[in-house]
């Protein structure tokens, strides 16, 4: 694949810096980190440094230490083909998001798809020119497929799929609950403010986020591998490994994985929930509660679903260190702290399932929210007394507990452990960083920082005029508030994020915060969850964005033209966006999450939930426990710096499980002993080894679910509406003995007594 790129069409001439001489080495090294970074490998590190590459193993695997100025970026057929895949993903993803089953196309598949697509398009498409741009440059170029690949995942995110936060989901709870059918012009400022915020703020903060070295951004090197692997390029990070190659490896383990999802995710299922001791005992209430993949707490340990595995993030990308702290805050919090309070009959919880994502009320039924609200869909506080409090699962419940301890975790760990670095890279220029990969970026054009400033004001006094033209409830000071809280936490959360691969939550903190402020107010209360806790998770998504870009060298100014350009593109030009009625599937679904937190916050509100002498006010308490325990982890390691301490995160710790529920040990336990096999048995016993392949093994694991779940789901299940092999191999036993069982099933270990009520008296 490679050999079109050596024909002389462009420039030989790779810049790549001398090796630095080895004193020089020690003070380099100074200057990667100014905190204690558990990713800084001391054993490899030199290696790096000594090679004028990065000092990371894990960012010399994936990322090439070249580049060549003359290859082609910004070409037509990377715009008109990177505006195709960002509107069919966003606009399948959409499509399918009603259906049960549903099935999300992920990046993944836009990435490997557009290859043979660019290829093709080299091979067939004549060179003619078009408004001064040639039609076919030459050979496909890795630069356009890392844009291609960007502008598709900008699109994604647009389209808001399940498993993302959605900043459009407001427009339909909006028209579903609460009657409100505002005109396209409301949508679109909304959405595009939320956007574009969420845009220039990563744009602003990217000296803090992207070009530090060691802000490696994990999953980054995956995608990475993936681009350098299809297009055949070699570098000396890969070392020097025997076997096979690494495009070979990749199809191998690609064409495993497409063909092994078949079996847990259509014909055996009992291998995705391999919850094997609740088979032994289907009626014991209490194993399937400790053992069970469904409503327990998954001691069974055990899944051959690699959708399973990597359904929070990439284990293989993950930092083993990183990794360890997300299990033990598992073990520590679901498998000893959760059945504690279970047990213990804490909350009520006994009357209901150990762990399920439902809200209940004092029957043990499910709760009807629409019991409670008024025609308006106002707050009846006299049917709400007549009718019953709220109850939450047992893991529910300890999820919001550690939410709080994360977010003023995060505040305390940032003080203590990443002040230094703030600092100094507030201080620093864009072109005065540290590693190789931020030198060779530096002959590239900048993007001024004034140009996301006038992109974030813009887009402010857009979202001022959407709260104040529309009956929104939300008043411009909390607004501004919301924004505060986004600019806030984005430093810290970036910083975490891209060290670890985890990202710490504030949706549960904006909900509180506005809920307690604007009591009874559920527009404004999602208005200001979408500006506070989804602008950050966009910006938090552009800096992941613009971290590939810098380490594939795409130009500055190119990125940001591509990422405001399809954005700006899609939100203007396809009709009735956000629209029921628009007739190409850019409809942005409502979901049942995003409309139950409105009523649980906004119309019942959180002084009903956590005030004292309400059923949860203990959780707060997990707001002062968060504040502590970084301040126990630096004074250990004031103490003892080089010990076991120096691991300890416990941002991480409180937030690692923040999946929990839906997610549950099936998730989490088979997720760490394979980050623990890969990221450090293998890694320290054959290093060779792990460097060559361990990102493309992750790369074909992930992407080859990607394809065999589009497969499976338009092969075997959207056709007929489902109903092939209903009769047959849908009610085998393989397919039902996970689901016919008390953990299947979600049972309480008590039902409720007598009275045929539970909890308190009076709420």
């Amino acid at each position: 694949m490679s050999s079109e790129l050596e024909d002389g069409q462009y420039s030989h001439d790779t810049e790549k810096a001398v090796p630095v001489d080895p004193k020089e080495a020690e003070h380099i090294l100074e200057n990667v980190a100014y905190f204690d970074d558990p990713n800084l490998d001391r054993e490899h590190v030199l290696e790096g440094v000594l090679e004028d590459d990065s000092p990371y193993p894990e960012v010399r695997s994936a990322v090439a230490n070249t580049d060549d100025p003359d290859i082609p970026v910004s070409t037509l057929r990377a715009y008109v083909m990177g505006l195709f895949w960002a509107i069919l993903i966003s606009g399948l993803n959409q499509f399918f998001y009603f259906r049960y089953p549903s099935v999300t196309i992920a990046n993944y598949v836009g990435q490997l798809l557009s290859f043979p697509m660019g290829r093709a398009w080299a091979k067939f498409v004549p060179n003619w020119r078009i408004f001064g741009y040639q039609l076919n440059p030459g050979p496909f170029t890795i630069k356009e497929h890392v844009l291609i690949t960007i502008m598709a995942s900008v699109g994604a995110a647009c389209g808001c799929p399940s498993f993302r936060p959605g900043n459009t989901d407001i427009v339909a709870v909006q028209r579903v609950y609460y009657d409100q059918n505002y005109n396209f012009g409301y949508q679109w400022m909304i959405v595009m403010s939320t956007q574009m915020i969420g845009f220039s703020i990563g744009g602003i903060l990217r000296r803090f986020l992207v070009n530090p070295p060691s802000m490696i951004w994990p999953i980054n090197l995956v995608t990475c591998a993936l681009f350098n692997t299809l297009h055949s390029q070699v570098y000396t990070g890969i070392g020097t490994h025997g076997g096979i190659s690494r495009e070979r490896f990749f199809f191998y383990v690609w064409l495993a994985g497409v063909l092994w999802y078949f079996f847990p995710g259509y014909i055996f299922q009992a291998l995705s929930y391999f919850s094997w001791v609740c088979w032994i005992a289907p009626n014991n209430i209490v194993v399937n509660q400790l053992f069970g993949y469904v409503s327990g707490l998954g001691m069974s340990v055990i899944t051959f679903d690699w959708a399973q595995i990597t359904y929070v993030v990439n284990p293989l990308a993950t930092p083993w260190w990183a990794a360890a702290n997300v299990g033990a805050g598992f073990a520590f919090f679901f498998w000893l702290l959760a059945p504690c309070l279970y047990y213990t009959n804490t909350w009520y919880s006994e009357y209901l399932p150990m762990s399920t994502r439902t809200s209940y009320d004092n029957t043990g039924a499910p709760y009807n929210i629409t019991r409670i609200i008024n025609a308006d869909s106002s707050f009846n506080i006299t049917a709400y007394e007549e009718y019953s409090p709220l109850f939450l699962s047992t893991t529910f419940a300890l999820s919001y507990g550690l939410s709080f301890a994360s977010i003023t975790a995060t505040l305390t760990h940032a003080f203590l452990f990443f002040r230094k670095q703030i600092w100094s890279q507030s201080r620093r220029s864009m072109n005065e960083q540290a590693d190789i990969h931020a030198r060779l970026m530096a002959k590239y054009k900048q993007v001024p920082e004034w140009w996301y400033m006038l992109i974030f004001v813009t887009m402010f006094v857009i979202g001022v005029i959407s709260i104040e033209l529309w009956h929104t409830e939300l008043p411009v000071w909390a607004f501004c508030l919301s924004l505060v809280i986004a600019f806030f936490y984005v430093v810290p959360i970036g910083m975490i994020q891209a060290i670890t691969n985890q990202q710490i939550g504030l949706n549960v903190i904006t909900e509180l915060i506005i809920g307690y402020a604007l009591p009874g107010r559920p527009i404004a209360m999602m208005l200001f969850k979408t500006w506070g806790y989804i602008s950050m998770y966009q910006a938090l998504v552009f800096a992941s964005d613009f971290k590939l870009g810098h380490y594939m060298k795409i130009p500055p100014r190119t990125m940001f033209w591509f990422q405001l350009g399809v954005q700006a593109w899609m939100f203007t030009n396809i009709t009735d966006m956000c629209s029921p009625t628009q007739p190409d599937g850019f409809i942005c679904p409502n979901t049942e999450v995003f409309g139950t937190a409105s009523f649980i916050w906004g119309v019942i509100g959180p002084q009903r939930q956590f005030s004292k002498g309400q059923v949860y006010y203990g959780l707060l308490y997990f707001f002062l426990i968060g504040a502590l325990c970084p301040f126990a982890a630096w004074i250990i390691s004031l103490k003892w710096p080089h010990s076991l301490i120096r691991y300890v995160n416990f941002p991480i710790i409180f937030s690692g499980t923040g999946n929990i529920p839906p997610a549950s040990a099936v998730n989490y336990v088979p997720w760490t002993i394979v980050a623990f096999i890969f990221n450090y048995v293998i890694r320290r016993r054959h290093f060779s080894w792990w460097t060559k392949y361990n990102y493309v093994l992750a790369a074909g694991l992930d992407s080859g679910l990607a394809v065999s779940l589009v497969l499976v789901f338009f092969i075997l299940q959207y056709p007929a509406n489902g109903t092939i092999g209903i009769n047959n191999i849908q009610k085998w036993w393989g397919n039902t003995v996970f689901l016919n069982t008390a953990d299947g099933k979600a049972l309480p270990l008590l039902q409720p007594p007598a009275g045929g009520t539970f909890g308190p008296t009076q709420w």
